[in-house]
């Protein structure tokens, strides 16, 4: 129901800014405002983008929860299309979604609403990251597996 709603309402409030900007400061102003926040919307989302993603490998090798890093991405893949969504709405939403402390505080509320049951992460038992304490085994070995025949000529699948 809140998707359908949602549907209705944004175009409808695009609709209606649109036509208040454009009366106000002109049509090739309005347009021209439109293009510059699509092209500055993009610079930005793929420079934090990419900044989340260092974040998301850097949990990822740390071993620690990446539920944020995911979650900030998740943000930054959404303020980019709600930036070449063409309107005023969107835009404003869209460049709100780009700044770290908004993003951060949404992250929040969303996980205040989400309870997560579980997670793990690899299919071992639990792993924890090294610390400085932890002993380190230096150590040299030989592979003593032994070597299968070789044999010469086909296989057996392949006689006739």
């Amino acid at each position: 129901m809140w998707l359908l709603l949602a549907f209705i309402a944004v175009p409808m409030i695009e609709i209606a800014l649109f036509i208040q900007v454009g009366g106000f400061i002109g049509i090739w102003w309005t347009l021209l405002i439109v293009l510059a926040t699509a092209v500055t919307g993009s610079y930005l989302v793929r420079n934090q983008g990419l900044r989340e993603i260092g974040n998301l490998q850097r949990s990822f090798s740390e071993l620690q929860d990446p539920t944020e890093p995911l979650a900030h991405g998740a943000m930054i893949l959404f303020a980019g299309a709600l930036l070449l969504t063409p309107g005023f709405f969107t835009d404003i939403v869209g460049l709100s979604l780009l700044v770290p402390g908004f993003r951060r505080a949404a992250f929040v509320w969303l996980k205040s609403k989400i309870k997560v049951q579980q997670f793990e992460m690899g299919d071992g038992p639990a792993q924890r990251p090294h610390q400085s304490g932890d002993r380190v085994i230096d150590a040299e070995f030989e592979d003593v597996t032994p070597q299968k025949p070789n044999r010469d000529g086909p296989s057996e699948w392949t006689r006739d």
